[in-house]
C-alpha cells in the first residue's frame, strides 16, 4: 500500500458542501488501496476573522494569544473533515498539532518545525485509518504553547509530515489546476506548467506566487518528495498525475529560458534618509529587524560623497511595516549617530519577477526584462537578483501591464 499525504487548503474546505467534497476524494484514494494522512487549513476566511479579532483588540498584540486564537480555525476543520470520512464509512479521527505531536521552536506565529514524531500516526495507519491533522501549527520546544506557522503554514505541515512519514508522494489539493506560468487572473494567457524544478518554485514562492509556502518547497527539495500541485474542484479521482508535479532540475529535459513570471503585492517600501556612510551602518540597521524576526527582501543603498550620508531603501511585508517603524524608532533613540535620520514608507508598490533555471546558460535575460519595461514607460525602483531570478519593484498601477507585456516578451502566451 502507498501512503499519500494529502492537504487541502482553505478554498477547497470553505464550508460543509466543499468539506463533503473532500471527503469524497480522500474515500477513493482508501478504496483504491492508498493509506491516507491529510493535513486541513481553516476554512475560507475564518484565519482572516481571527486575526482581525487580534488586530481589533490591540494592533501590537503577544504573539503567544494570537496563536493561541488563529489555530483553532483548522481545528474545526480536522474534527467536520472527520465526522463526513466517518459517515462514509472509513475509519478517521483529527489530531491537533500537539498532540501529533509536530514540535516547532518558540516563534511565536512564525515558528518553525523542529521535529515531528510520527509514532502515534504510523500506528494509526497501519490499521488502516485516516489521519486528519491540523495544518499550520505545532507545539514550542521551550515553553509547550501553541504555535502558528505563518500564512500559508498548512502547505508546511503538509509537506514535512510527508517527509517525516516518508510518503510516497504528497498532494496539494487548492482551487487552481496546478502550478501557472503567471497568476491568470493577471495574464489571461497564463499557462499550466506542468514540471517545474524545486528551484524555480521555491523563488517562485519567495517572490509571491501563492501555490505553495515557501519553506514547504524547501523541505520538499531537501527531502526529494514528490510533491503535486492539482484542483479539489476537478471531478477526477485516483493517484495519476493531473495537475504540477515538482522535481529535480535533472528530470526536467527541455529547461525554459523562462518559466514564470510572478506578481506580488505584499511588499512595503521602507526608506531611511541622511543615514551616516560609515562602515557597519547596514549591520546596525539589519540587526535589530532580524532580532524582530522581521524578513528584508530587496536592499538598494545611495552614496552622497558630498555630505557623507546616504538613503538606504528595502522592502518588507507589508503586515510588518508598523513592526518595522517601531523597531527602527527605538534604534534610533538608543543611537546619537541615528538622531538625524528620518523614515519613509509606502505601500504603493508591486515586486514583479521573471524566473527559470534556463538564466543560468543564457546572457541578457534581465536586459531584456529592464527594455520591455522601458517601453512600456515603466520606471524601476530597485532591483534584486539570483541565478535563477530577477526581481524588479515599480508603481502598483503598472503591476499587469507589466506581467502581461513580460509574459509575452518571453513566449509564455503559448508555452505547452
Amino acid at each position: 500500500m502507498s501512503l499519500l499525504v494529502m492537504k487541502f487548503g482553505g478554498t477547497s474546505v470553505a464550508d460543509i458542501k466543499a468539506i463533503e467534497n473532500v471527503a469524497d476524494k480522500i474515500s477513493a484514494e482508501v478504496r483504491a488501496g492508498h493509506m491516507a494522512a491529510v493535513v486541513v487549513s481553516a476554512m475560507s476566511g475564518v484565519t482572516n476573522q481571527l486575526i482581525q479579532y487580534c488586530q481589533d483588540i490591540s494592533p501590537l498584540h503577544d504573539a503567544r494569544e494570537y496563536d493561541a486564537i488563529v489555530s483553532t480555525g483548522e481545528q474545526v476543520t480536522a474534527g467536520l473533515l472527520s465526522m463526513a470520512l466517518q459517515k462514509r464509512g472509513i475509519v478517521a479521527r483529527s489530531w491537533q498539532g500537539w498532540q501529533v505531536p509536530i514540535i516547532t521552536n518558540c516563534q511565536h506565529a512564525k515558528a518553525r518545525i523542529e521535529d515531528i514524531d510520527t509514532a502515534n500516526l504510523k500506528e494509526q495507519l497501519q490499521n488502516n485509518s485516516v489521519a486528519v491533522v491540523a495544518g499550520f501549527q505545532g507545539i514550542s520546544d521551550k515553553d509547550g504553547r501553541i504555535t502558528t506557522l505563518g500564512r500559508g503554514g498548512s502547505d508546511t505541515s503538509a509537506v514535512a509530515l510527508a517527509a517525516a512519514l516518508k510518503a510516497d508522494r504528497c498532494d496539494i489539493y487548492t482551487d487552481v489546476k496546478g502550478v501557472y506560468t503567471c497568476d491568470p487572473r493577471i495574464v489571461p494567457k497564463a499557462q499550466k506548467i506542468h514540471k517545474i524544478c524545486y528551484e524555480e518554485m521555491l523563488e517562485m514562492a519567495s517572490v509571491g506566487a501563492k501555490v505553495l509556502q515557501t519553506r514547504s518547497v524547501e523541505i520538499a527539495m531537501k527531502a526529494k518528495l514528490s510533491v503535486q500541485v492539482l484542483s479539489s474542484f476537478e471531478n477526477e479521482v485516483g493517484s495519476d498525475l493531473r495537475g504540477t508535479i515538482l522535481v529535480s532540475e535533472e528530470q526536467i529535459m527541455e529547461k525554459e529560458l523562462i518559466s514564470g513570471i510572478t506578481c506580488s503585492r505584499d511588499d512595503a517600501k521602507i526608506t531611511i534618509r541622511k543615514l551616516p556612510d560609515m562602515p557597519g551602518i547596514a549591520a546596525r540597521i539589519f540587526g535589530p529587524l532580524a532580532e524582530a524576526n522581521i524578513n528584508v527582501d530587496m536592499i538598494v543603498q545611495n552614496i552622497a560623497a558630498d555630505t557623507k550620508e546616504t538613503d538606504l531603501t528595502f522592502t518588507v511585508p507589508k503586515e510588518d511595516v508598523k513592526r518595522t517603524l517601531n523597531v527602527l524608532r527605538q534604534y534610533r533613540e538608543t543611537s546619537q549617530k541615528l538622531s538625524n535620520v528620518r523614515f519613509e514608507h509606502s505601500h504603493d508598490v508591486v515586486k514583479i519577477s521573471i524566473i527559470g533555471i534556463g538564466m543560468k546558460s543564457h546572457a541578457g535575460v534581465a536586459q531584456k526584462m529592464f527594455q520591455v519595461l522601458a517601453d512600456k514607460g515603466i520606471n524601476i525602483q530597485v532591483i534584486s537578483t539570483s541565478e535563477i531570478k530577477v526581481s524588479v519593484l515599480i508603481g502598483e498601477e503598472y503591476a499587469e501591464l507589466a506581467a502581461r507585456a513580460l509574459h509575452s516578451a518571453y513566449n509564455l502566451d503559448s508555452c505547452e
